[in-house]
């Protein structure tokens, strides 16, 4: 397979992957917002709920992203490019969303699984606020590592003649 080919596939993966990624974290931080105005037992239901099976698309969404954006960094620093400062400032937000995620979002995760719907713990709601404030800021790490990744990919460009050409086309007068 070749350097353009490698790239290719890390670009769509990257942008596809991490778009669904991005889309799951605003999906669950809106969920988490509302859920601001229930009781401890109905916020440990819906967490129970959440975790049955939220963490493996996290998992399997968050880790083809890191590895296509390692891949499109290795590739840049190889062929060099114009995205590679968008693509490695993708990777380090994506690096913060994953260490955010390991050391705040997951241990909670796993502490809220053990949790009773009938009696939640008296701290219910400082665990709740530590997770949402981690849960905002990876939220916003992979917005943004979502936004580098699409501009660095040349999504964003128009295709060469791309407006000219569309003008030309349908005014009857020659593109430049």
């Amino acid at each position: 397979m070749t350097y353009a080919a490698i790239e290719s596939v890390a670009r769509v993966v990257s942008v596809v992957l991490g778009g669904i990624f991005t889309g799951f974290l605003l999906t669950i931080l809106v969920l988490e917002l509302s859920l601001r105005r229930f009781d401890a037992s109905v916020y440990t239901q819906v967490r129970q709920v959440e975790l049955v099976r939220m963490d493996a698309l996290a998992t399997g969404t968050l880790l083809p992203t890191v590895i296509a954006a390692i891949v499109l960094v290795c590739v840049g620093l190889r062929r060099g490019g114009a995205g590679l400062g968008l693509t490695s400032a993708a990777l380090v937000l994506l690096l913060i969303v994953f260490v955010t995620t390991v050391t705040i979002n997951l241990p909670i995760n796993a502490d809220q699984l053990d949790w009773s719907v009938a009696r939640p713990p008296a701290d219910w709601a400082t665990d709740r606020d530590r997770w949402q404030v981690a849960h905002a800021v990876r939220t916003a790490a992979a917005a943004l590592a979502f936004g580098c990744l699409v501009l660095a990919s040349g999504l964003h460009r128009p295709r060469r003649g791309g407006v000219r050409q569309l003008v030309a086309a349908t005014s009857g007068t020659p593109g430049r």
